[in-house]
């Protein structure tokens, strides 16, 4: 069985913390909606709930979990099994079965039956309580005597759930809290996490890139919780070095950095990058990644060569499915394929590749917050283009595998499986054998976007009929938020990179090359845009 948490991608981490922000840990805002559920016998019913199906001390009460927790709509064992807290009940969380049980019946809280964490369908997150937490340690606690006759602190006993512990200070760490003077907190106006990058002769590709990088969420989580653990030379790993720049750029230290290391090991394993003449952001972009794929290790310690399979840091955060369905003309069968991205690139309005013409408002530019007033092309309308069906035409005739023969056929990209953080790269040099151009159409592009219409999903709800393009507040699986912007000024023989990246919430500046300023949201959006960075507004972690 799968524990996830839903939690806000776009929150910061405000670490380390005061003494006294240490000390308020304890108390923080419950959820408004567990008042409901507490009425008449509500402790006595709870207590129950994790005597019987979540902690699960005893052989007898273990084997009657195993009996009788399984999904009441699909008879699944797995899939993230929640029990319904207001009636018997028990559902997949991962195919939502106890979400539209809670929907139809208004039950607002259920209980995961692996780890007891309390979820709430009406903040969409697991909840914290104070009441509930003790009573769920109580019963694990009493768990555990039953199994083995005194607590164990250090392990996971099978069939009880894995034991987790909240952080608490000890004496010394309070003790070193009070007496360091250099201790930082996060505050509207912090600038830890904003250092600037020299420039090394024409490496503003690189600095841009690693801007945007050291600012991405889930990545910033993973280098500065330590979590590499490298088999390799540490001279010659990637990920070492990209460990040591998030512990530079998180230091507090205001001096640029100078990324001498990088470069080199970037020279290194990509060796087309080699050199001091100008290159290409979104090439280093994915450079970068596939190096970094390459040196990160997965949950086996083997090698992660094959990115259709491979549980590294860079997959998880990066990798998507990109689903191409063919459609016969003769006998409209299909054939589908899967393939994974870690990046799409957007065809441009001026660019030799016929652009369609899209009527304004329609297929979520509306839903997404992009004003087609000024006649400017949006964001929207470029992944519009990219999922629209395209036929190829005589000279690319396929073989049918339904009527086994040649014919000719369209081709529809979608979108089977979103990343975490979805870069799109709007193709803005030209490179053909008759020119050489950079495109400086303006896109419009939002702070916040919907995937949803552009979703292998939609496109067969669409088919049957049943789909409805309507603005949905309690559903954010597709959504994202923009926290990163790199931008190329000049031609294409000579030209610039800078980056906008987004700092706590709201805040964004500019970065260019060693110098950090502040930058407006109106400065943000009115920008050129080459490459936008998008992160899913609310994750489950598996």
């Amino acid at each position: 069985m799968l524990a996830t948490a839903r939690v806000s991608a776009t929150a910061t981490r405000t670490c380390p913390v005061s003494q006294n922000a240490a000390l308020d840990l304890n108390s923080p805002a419950g959820c408004p909606h567990v008042n409901g559920f507490k009425v008449d016998n509500w402790k006595q019913n709870l207590r129950v709930i994790y005597q019987c199906f979540v902690w699960s001390g005893s052989a007898e009460t273990r084997k009657r979990k195993a009996k009788s927790c399984i999904c009441h709509m699909c008879g699944a064992h797995l899939n993230r099994l929640h029990s319904c807290l207001y009636c018997v009940f028990f559902a997949c969380f991962a195919k939502k079965h106890i979400h539209e049980h809670a929907k139809s019946k208004r039950h607002n809280l259920a209980i995961d039956l692996l780890y007891g964490g309390i979820y709430c369908f009406m903040c969409q997150d697991y909840i914290y309580d104070k009441e509930m937490e003790q009573i769920a340690k109580e019963e694990q606690r009493k768990a555990w005597k039953m199994l083995h006759g005194f607590v164990c602190l250090c392990k996971c006993v099978p069939g009880i759930g894995e034991k987790y512990s909240t952080w608490e200070p000890t004496k010394r760490e309070l003790e070193l809290l009070r007496h360091n003077p250099k201790r930082r907190r996060i505050t509207s106006n912090c600038t830890i996490g904003l250092r600037g990058l020299i420039n090394l002769g024409n490496t503003c590709f690189m600095n841009c890139i690693v801007q945007a990088l050291t600012h991405t969420p889930l990545l910033r989580d993973f280098f500065l919780s330590d979590r590499h653990k490298c088999e390799m030379q540490s001279n010659s790993c990637l990920v070492c070095e990209m460990s040591q720049l998030f512990q530079e750029f998180y230091s507090g230290h205001r001096s640029p950095h100078i990324p001498f290391r990088l470069l080199h090991l970037v020279w290194t394993h990509a060796r087309h990058l080699a050199g001091y003449e100008q290159q290409d952001a979104h090439e280093f972009l994915i450079a970068a990644l596939d190096v970094l794929h390459r040196h990160c290790k997965d949950d086996n310690g083997k090698k992660a060569n094959n990115p259709n399979h491979c549980n590294c840091i860079i997959d998880q955060i990066f990798t998507g499915g990109l689903q191409s369905d063919v459609t016969c003309q003769a006998c409209h069968g299909v054939s589908t394929t899967i393939d994974p991205f870690w990046d799409i690139s957007l065809d441009l309005p001026g660019s030799s590749t016929p652009f369609w013409p899209l009527s304004p408002g329609g297929d979520g530019s509306a839903l997404n917050g992009e004003s087609h007033t000024t006649g400017a092309t949006t964001l929207t309308d470029c992944l519009r283009r990219f999922t629209r069906p395209e036929h190829l035409g005589s000279s690319a005739k396929i073989k049918c595998s339904g009527c086994h023969s040649y014919q000719e056929s369209t081709k529809q990209l979608t979108m089977k499986k979103l990343p975490i953080v979805a870069c799109f790269h709007l193709k803005r040099f030209e490179h053909s054998a008759k020119l050489r151009r950079k495109i400086t159409t303006y896109v419009s592009f939002p702070l916040e976007l919907d995937m949803t219409p552009f979703m292998a999903s939609s496109k067969e709800s669409r088919m049957n009929g049943q789909y409805q393009q309507t603005v949905d507040p309690f559903n954010n699986d597709n959504k994202y938020s923009l926290f990163a912007v790199v931008n190329h000024q000049g031609t294409l023989e000579s030209g610039h990179y800078t980056t906008f990246i987004r700092q706590h919430k709201d805040q964004w500046f500019k970065c260019d090359d060693a110098i950090i300023t502040k930058a407006s949201i109106k400065d943000v959006l009115d920008s050129e845009g080459y490459l936008l960075f998008y992160h899913k507004q609310f994750l489950e972690y598996e």
